[in-house]
């Protein structure tokens, strides 16, 4: 019998091959790829091109504009990784994320390493995502390190909630807003996916996409990997409104 999940079509006993989402496969790993930024892209290209690196970055905006992303280019950039390395597994980069790491010990220890010369690259990088979630006691520890830091050190701090970090951090770091990416941006983005992915698509259902997304690029992405699961064959306006729920296109 077939159940809800039409288990009946999977053949028996066969491992099924791990699908990776658009919002993964075709997360950007240089400068290049980042859309709707281009002032911050900008920027930093001058910056590193004259040398006028500031010893901490503030990365601020909505769920899905690319907060995390642009840290780990700045950190692949900054210290010369290759494209066909891992950020992640950089042993010069330490990533963490403030949500599970709230306490005075998670920062006291950051700044215990802070001490110590990188192993393999120019700097030593604390990307720190989530940042408004640290506790008073963790910011009020890392104040210090942050006014005064190692010459070897840098750090990148992320966050969707920029008043919930205290003034003393905001003052000491130079800060991005990363935009709401234009709809229209969206839909060419999107475009540009459907055709390495050899998906047939109206660009009218791209456009409902885009605009359902509200400027965040992870959102539409993941909007787009449901749209192909729900659709067999192409992937039109109708289907889309569908999946959505809409009635009629004017809502």
């Amino acid at each position: 019998m077939e159940g809800l999940f039409a288990e009946a079509e999977l053949e028996a006993g066969q491992p099924q091959k791990a699908y990776t989402v658009l919002a993964r496969k075709y997360r950007p790993s240089n400068l290049d790829g980042l859309i709707g930024q281009e002032a911050l892209v900008r920027t930093l290209r001058n910056a590193i091109k004259t040398g006028r690196i500031a010893h901490a970055y503030l990365l601020t905006g909505i769920r899905g504009v690319g907060k995390t992303t642009t840290a780990r280019i700045m950190a692949r950039v900054l210290n010369s990784i290759p494209d066909d390395q891992s950020v992640d597994s950089h042993i010069d980069v330490i990533e963490m994320d403030a949500a599970s790491h709230t306490g005075v010990d998670n920062i006291r220890e950051i700044i215990e390493e802070a001490k110590y010369k990188p192993l393999a690259a120019p700097y030593k990088i604390y990307i720190i995502d989530e940042v408004h979630m640290l506790s008073k006691g963790a910011f009020n520890a890392l104040l210090k390190t942050l006014e005064e830091p190692p010459a070897h050190v840098k750090f990148i701090f992320a966050t969707t909630e920029i008043r919930k970090v205290p003034i003393t951090i905001l003052s000491r770091c130079q800060r991005f807003d990363l935009r709401r990416v234009e709809a229209d941006v969206l839909t060419e983005h999107l475009k540009n996916i459907a055709g390495q992915e050899n998906l047939e698509v109206e660009e009218e259902a791209l456009a409902l996409i885009a605009g359902v997304a509200e400027g965040s690029v992870r959102d539409s992405l993941s909007l787009f990997d449901q749209a192909i699961a729900y659709s067999e064959g192409a992937i039109t306006a109708e289907k889309v409104q569908e999946m959505l729920g809409f009635a009629d296109k004017s809502q």
